[in-house]
């Protein structure tokens, strides 16, 4: 099995990554090898996408049913596709800027200037010709997507 961890402080809060990393549907803007992403389902607390896949000659689909804790974290579980298992994990930490004063009393604390995002992903696939396959490019693409966010942030937000 394949695990990638990866962390990042950044100057966007966590409300901010959040809203790019629950953005499915934006996913084929930004990361280069993203050919489509969908939205099969709305759930209460999530919902279940398909990613399909086109790099380095090698396309593919997965689907995952992703649980969101608001500005917090999000939780993505294999649905369906090349893998045997696929897990992941993101969470937002909110961090404020050194040297920031604290409230009033009464006061509550204002947004976070900033955030922790980690990244966590085991994953491995279904058959091993499909892993000699495979496994190169998505190891690739799963080295890179915190990466991409990233970048993603500094479109959309500018850069901090």
């Amino acid at each position: 099995m394949k695990q990638v961890n990866k962390s990042v402080l950044l100057w966007y809060s966590p409300r901010e990554m959040y809203a790019l990393v629950t953005a499915v549907e934006d996913y084929a803007q930004f990361l280069p090898w993203c050919e489509r992403a969908e939205v099969l389902q709305q759930h209460d607390d999530g919902v279940t996408a398909r990613l399909h896949i086109a790099f380095a000659g090698i396309k593919q689909a997965f689907t995952t049913r992703n649980t969101n804790i608001e500005s917090s974290e999000v939780h993505m579980r294999l649905v369906d596709g090349p893998f045997s298992k696929l897990e992941g994990t993101w969470k937002f930490t909110p961090l404020q800027k050194p040297g920031s004063p604290a409230p009033a009393p009464g006061e509550s604390l204002p947004e976070p200037t900033a955030c922790k995002v980690e990244f966590s992903l085991s994953y491995d696939f279904s058959s091993r010709p499909l892993a000699l396959v495979i496994s190169p490019v998505f190891d690739r693409i799963a080295n890179t997507f915190v990466d991409a966010f990233v970048k993603r942030a500094e479109q959309v937000y500018g850069p901090r």
